[in-house]
């Protein structure tokens, strides 16, 4: 089966403001689901801006593990990155997990995270812009964004980790499991 035209474009162009976009998008699901005010990132370049998405998101996870909040937020993050994960769905209409697999290798290499996918949804990152902020413990809480990102864009996937950069691995490992 031949990939869909919008995931072929993609693939070779993703328009700087359809990346700015989706990274303000993310920031604001983000800050709901923190429930706090996201900073002003009104004129920031796009690598500033997910700079600050990196520290503002570190801060934010370590405030939360500390009060033992975890399920409620990680709830949140899950349930919004859900809903985006279904926007960027409707947007590059994934058919097959290859063509999910692809999707996700595009999204996310734009915000500096080196994912690798197959048909049968095997995950492998090698290189991830955020293990050098986040521990392991804000790592397993902020990957409830991947898990809802990739049931949304999957249209109902279960992403399980198996293993992670932030544990002091070589790479993060998942399967992303189809549950319908």
């Amino acid at each position: 089966m031949k990939m869909n035209a919008r995931l072929k474009l993609a693939a070779v162009f993703l328009p700087r403001r359809v990346k700015e976009k989706r990274l303000r998008q993310l920031f604001r699901l983000t800050a709901q689901a923190f429930q706090t005010e996201m900073p002003d990132i009104g004129s920031l370049s796009f690598p500033e801006c997910l700079r600050i998405y990196g520290l503002y998101s570190n801060e934010e996870a370590e405030k939360v593990i500390a009060r033992g909040d975890e399920q409620a937020v990680r709830s949140r993050l899950y349930g919004n990155a859900f809903w985006l994960g279904g926007e960027l769905r409707k947007a590059l209409r994934p058919r097959t997990m290859q063509e999910v697999m692809t999707a996700a290798a595009i999204l996310y290499g734009a915000i500096g995270i080196d994912l690798q996918g197959d048909a049968e949804g095997h995950v492998l990152i090698r290189r991830c812009f955020f293990s050098r902020t986040y521990s392991r413990r804000v790592c397993e809480l902020m990957s409830s964004v991947d898990q809802g990102i990739l049931a949304g864009l999957s249209d109902g996937g279960e992403l399980r980790f198996i293993q992670r950069l932030t544990e002091g691995k070589d790479c993060c490992k998942a399967e992303l499991i189809r549950t319908q």
